[in-house]
């Protein structure tokens, strides 16, 4: 089993629940002894892991600091405050709301904050990149909302910005949303936002992904264009499972009201507490040298893997997310993913304007490279990594070589593992 970083607390869990602990246990030696490329997904520092295990987790502490439903707030007060005032200053924010549960829930409230059911809201498409908050019929985005869908040009898999103009000329709607979960480029903010103001929309930047290259200085910041950033706090950021909104002064109101009590409950102390760690650790010189790292990782991945055989769409990233078609290798998507997973290589699937037949078939995967760069490998590692993967796309998941494959991946990954002894 792997060692952990956890401390005594650990050990008192192993003890009173020995199945728990055991599982606790099974997934760190996964993480461990696998490639981790799902583009969504990093590892946090040992210090936000103490700041989620504390007795923080115990306080109900619904509202806001000095405006709390509940007694006893003090302390977690002070907590928020800081997370909020180090949120505010780390992305050149004027309001920051710290509370939202999850990505999808700061969505959810910068809709309810700005859009009333049956408005309409031009984003990016579903089998372009967009996310299920912009506009699935099976996510209350679709269901609440009129969505109209942008795209890539299938030739280059870059956004155009004309169809983008067109679509909101022809729309006139309430909101543009900017961000995706599978564009490996930057964003032209500005772009948007000349394009929202011709129309009279808000401009809804979902940051999800590049806001921890943000606040590494290695990707534009959509702050002083959008009139309301979504993010996550995890991904590259390196925080805890979470979300967070951004605005101007003039909105901070109604997107806190939209949080609490109109979208969510009371606030996981906890998980605000280790939101503040994370931009603290955020704000450091060394994490705009890891966030330069993550990019030259990410371009040395996408270049090696173009080597191997699938087309990497837009020709390269400029930021951690890689999206490769694996048609030429005669592969749909999952035949990929299932083949990777055999070899301890974890990635993801994801649909592409280009290559997603009339039948369904995704030919499409989205690989990040933060999660190996918080690990510490650099870009001769990138090609090892490749390599591998050549390999393994173009095996069965039972053949001999296979084997081989899974070895070396745990060779190269024993050499870096996510949280040193």
């Amino acid at each position: 089993m792997a060692v952990t970083p956890w401390g005594p607390d650990f050990d008192a869990l192993a003890r009173q629940d020995p199945e728990l602990a055991g599982i606790i246990l099974s997934e760190a030696e996964r993480v461990s002894s696998g490639l981790q490329l799902i583009a969504a997904e990093n590892f946090t520092s040992p210090a936000v892991l103490a700041a989620l295990a504390s007795p923080l987790a115990n306080k109900y502490a619904e509202g806001y600091p000095g405006a709390r439903h509940h007694g006893g707030c003090e302390v977690v007060d002070i907590a928020e405050r800081v997370a909020i005032d180090r949120a505010k200053a780390l992305f050149g924010a004027e309001h920051a709301n710290v509370q939202p549960h999850s990505g999808s829930s700061a969505v959810l409230a910068a809709y309810a904050a700005l859009l009333r059911p049956g408005d309409t809201v031009l984003a990016m498409a579903l089998p372009h990149g967009g996310h299920l908050t912009h506009g699935s019929r099976s996510n209350f985005s679709g269901r609440w909302f009129d969505f109209i869908g942008y795209g890539v040009d299938p030739a280059t898999g870059l956004i155009d910005y004309d169809e983008v103009r067109g679509l909101a000329h022809a729309h006139r709607p309430k909101a543009i949303v900017c961000g995706s979960i599978s564009y490996p480029r930057h964003l032209d903010y500005a772009a948007f936002r000349a394009i929202a103001d011709e129309v009279g929309a808000y401009l809804i930047a979902d940051a999800a992904h590049p806001m921890g290259l943000v606040a590494g200085k290695a990707a534009p910041n959509p702050v002083p264009y959008a009139d309301v950033v979504c993010a996550t706090t995890h991904k590259v950021l390196r925080g805890p499972r979470g979300g967070m909104l951004l605005c101007g002064a003039e909105l901070a109101e109604r997107i806190d009201r939209a949080v609490f009590p109109f979208t969510q409950g009371g606030a996981q102390m906890h998980s605000v507490a280790a939101k503040a760690v994370a931009f603290g650790e955020a704000a450091a010189p060394a994490f705009t040298a890891y966030a330069q790292r993550v990019v030259a990782n990410g371009r040395a991945l996408a270049d090696a893997l173009a080597e191997e055989g699938p087309t990497v769409v837009t020709g390269g990233t400029d930021t951690h997310i890689i999206t490769a078609d694996v048609s030429p290798l005669g592969l749909d998507a999952p035949t990929a993913r299932a083949r990777c997973a055999a070899a301890g290589i974890v990635l993801d699937i994801c649909a592409l304007a280009s290559a997603t037949e009339p039948g369904g078939c995704v030919k499409g995967l989205r690989l990040g490279s933060a999660a190996v760069t918080t690990q510490g490998m650099g870009e001769d590692e990138m090609a090892r990594i490749a390599a591998l993967l050549g390999i393994a796309l173009c095996e069965e998941e039972t053949a001999p070589r296979m084997r081989g494959v899974r070895a070396e991946v745990r060779e190269l990954t024993a050499g870096f593992p996510p949280y040193p002894a």
